[in-house]
């Protein structure tokens, strides 16, 4: 895998991103870890270990000539892919064009089709609302006031009331929009701007959901997983 110096990442307890920061992430039961370069990320791969490679243009790839190569940017945008970039190359949503810019692209909107294998043309365009989740689909994005690094006053997983302040980007704070869970925020070290996504609260308030893979991550895993194994 893959990742940019400071991973933007929101929903750190479940993702492999968080190794760049802690040196080593474990997601229900798998483990990764940052590696310094490919060849310690053979030998991790060797001992059953994810590697971790910051390597925002992927240029590993000419050394480890991946079979699959995924893009999950998810930047709703093609930012250099191509389609030779391996024998297969699947990409994650809006963006990409089965057929010219990868081999396979899978839906990641929720819905009907979310997780589906598209092997011509692209998914369904950025509705750039959030999907819902426990009733609330904006209100439950947490966006900061403010550019400057985030200074939390609550940790992923503890409930936090209406009206609370959750954080402090350069002196302004985060205020809880409604009673929840929070599910995810960005790293302290990452530099964010005013309007960017740090941080998401989940109204369900199950704590677990917080450190396990959401449905809709499960559901284009399999896409992914569909991809490889029908090529």
């Amino acid at each position: 895998m893959t990742e940019i110096a400071r991973p933007l990442v929101v929903r750190r307890t479940v993702s492999f991103a968080e190794a760049v920061f802690s040196g080593q992430a474990t997601v229900e039961g798998v483990l990764a870890q940052r590696a310094a370069d490919v060849a310690e990320a053979r030998r991790l791969l060797a001992e059953g270990v994810l590697p971790v490679l910051i390597d925002p243009p992927a240029a590993c790839r000419a050394e480890l000539r991946p079979a699959v190569l995924v893009d999950a940017i998810m930047a709703k945008v093609n930012t250099g892919t191509a389609i030779d970039h391996a024998p297969l190359v699947i990409a994650l949503g809006p963006g990409f064009v089965a057929g010219r810019d990868c081999h396979a692209v899978i839906e990641t909107n929720r819905g009907h089709d979310l997780g589906r294998v598209i092997w011509q043309g692209g998914a369904e365009p950025d509705t750039k609302t959030p999907g819902e989740v426990g009733g609330y689909k904006g209100a439950r994005v947490l966006r900061a006031p403010a550019d400057g690094h985030v200074h939390a006053h609550a940790a992923i997983g503890d409930t936090v009331h209406e009206g609370a302040v959750i954080a402090h980007i350069d002196g302004a704070p985060l205020v809880a929009p409604f009673t929840g869970v929070l599910r995810g925020i960005v790293h302290p070290s990452v530099l964010v701007h005013t309007g960017m996504k740090i941080g998401d609260l989940d109204a369900r308030a199950e704590r677990r959901y917080c450190f396990t893979i959401s449905d809709k991550s499960l559901a284009i895993a399999g896409g992914v997983l569909e991809a490889i194994l029908s090529s």
